[in-house]
């Protein structure tokens, strides 16, 4: 993928609900499923520009699991697979 954020924006491919509970009911389409706010970040920008002219520092990096705004960013197709551009203070937090 040659996808190479601006600023600081993070390219993040979030992390697909199981259709099918943990008791093994299969949940269909037609029930509203609250968006799933993880996700795996694809690729990370330089850095927002600050007045000084200097970059600041990234928080995430490639491969961080990452929770992220539910509704935040924007939502972008690429090839068969979905994701969301986000800038870099939606991202709320990195998952170890």
């Amino acid at each position: 993928m040659n996808i190479r954020p601006l600023g600081d924006r993070v390219l993040v491919k979030p992390i697909k609900e199981e259709e099918i509970t943990k008791s093994g009911i299969f949940l269909p389409e037609t029930i509203e499923k609250e968006k799933k706010a993880e996700g795996i970040v694809m690729a990370v920008g330089p850095g927002k520009l600050l007045e000084n002219g200097e970059r600041a520092k990234m928080e995430v990096k490639v491969g961080d699991k990452v929770l992220f705004e539910k509704w935040g960013g924007e939502e972008v197709k690429i090839g068969k697979e979905e994701y969301k551009i986000l800038e870099s203070e939606k991202i709320l937090a990195i998952i170890e």
